[in-house]
């Protein structure tokens, strides 16, 4: 199957897509009811959409193309809202974070679908295992190149999502060390990773052609890559991220990609090269395993900086971007998270005490699902 042409879209707008775990009130384990959820969920209001993903414990939801933080705020308020209720009618919870905090994945069911069972065919245990949580966003491009050079642009920006995002330090109930656990389960499968360098559409389409004549790939859908174009939305997605524990980080780190993708296209700071990935895989583990307090090289000058470091003069840089399109509440809230911590401290923080992990999931449950 050809590559498609890439779908013109206006460029910096959002889309924003969670991976939600749903736990049982009773123990706060998963709890295999999508079906069931998805089901009260038919009739939903609003623009937004709600899907299975590949296992019974686990739904996904997406927004309405957004252009604004406050539109795209309202819009996962009133999901969170809609799901909160339709959770409370079947007794379960629903929460954030890249990882369960104790759930076995040898216990997952996978769901129902013909994609489901094919990932599970092929990719055997690992399929359970990927019963993790992320967040993508997706950002709109003009068109394929335009794309490209952004996708590639954004590389050195990457472990600020993971940073920023991390909520998975917990597997199978022990503390795995990681602020984010969730990408060594995405990385385990063989086209994850980078993308490779192609900063024209033509040139990409001659990849991708090579690729699926080799038969290892049939569509878009089969590379995991940490950024990958999605040329039938017209956009780049973003795929680094721990599901958030509120729907307020969500929105202020999809916003915070919008100021930065602004800031790229707009200033030029540097052009985009293959050298940049010398330091890329250091980098990204630095994020995954020490969150905030990471390191990382800049590819360019080989400046070894705090991650801290690197947030905070990227968000003086993109400042006024943040002004133009109405997004400084969302940067705030990404400072204000820089020196709080992130959320694999907040759950680090109650479980240190002496809560048990149960718990810690109950109060991450409360959380995400708020008053509704």
């Amino acid at each position: 199957m050809p590559l498609q042409d890439f779908t013109s879209s206006q460029a910096l707008t959002l889309g924003v897509e969670l991976e939600l775990q749903l736990v049982s009130t009773h123990d706060y384990d998963l709890s295999p009811q999508a079906e069931d959820l998805l089901r009260v969920l038919k009739a939903h209001t609003g623009a937004w959409d709600v899907k299975p993903e590949i296992t019974r414990s686990m739904i996904e939801i997406g927004t309405s193309i957004q252009r604004q933080h406050q539109s795209l705020l309202a819009e996962l308020h009133d999901l969170r809202d809609q799901l909160s209720r339709g959770a409370r009618k079947l007794n379960i919870g629903i929460a954030g974070g890249g990882t369960h905090a104790y759930q076995h994945w040898s216990r997952q069911q996978i769901f129902p679908g013909e994609r489901f069972h094919y990932i599970s065919e092929l990719y055997g245990y690992l399929a359970k295992q990927f019963t993790v949580f992320g967040q993508h966003v997706h950002v709109g491009c003009e068109d394929g190149d335009q794309a490209l050079w952004l996708l590639h642009a954004l590389s050195r920006y990457v472990p600020h999502f993971i940073a920023l995002s991390a909520s998975s330090p917990y597997v199978q109930g022990v503390d795995t060390g990681f602020d984010s656990a969730r990408l060594n389960s995405v990385f385990a499968f063989p086209l994850s990773g980078r993308a490779p360098f192609c900063l024209g559409w033509d040139e990409f389409g001659r990849y991708f052609d090579k690729m699926t004549s080799t038969g290892v790939v049939k569509s878009m859908k089969d590379f995991y890559w940490d950024i990958r174009p999605k040329p039938e939305f017209g956009t780049i997605e973003l795929r680094v991220c721990d599901t958030p524990l509120t729907v307020e980080k969500a929105a202020a780190l999809a916003c915070y990609l919008q100021c930065i993708c602004r800031h790229l296209r707009e200033s030029r700071p540097f052009e985009p090269a293959e050298d940049d990935y010398l330091v890329y895989t250091f980098n990204r583990f630095q994020a995954c395993r020490f969150g905030l307090d990471g390191e990382i090289v800049d590819p360019k000058t080989k400046e070894r900086i705090k991650l801290r470091d690197d947030i905070l003069r990227t968000l003086s840089r993109v400042d006024e971007h943040a002004l133009d399109l109405q997004a400084l509440e969302a940067s705030n809230l990404i400072r204000e998270s820089l020196f709080e911590g992130n959320d694999a401290s907040w759950l680090r923080g109650r479980h240190g005490p002496g809560m048990p992990l149960s718990s810690v999931v109950e109060a991450a449950t409360g959380r995400w699902m708020g008053k509704a």
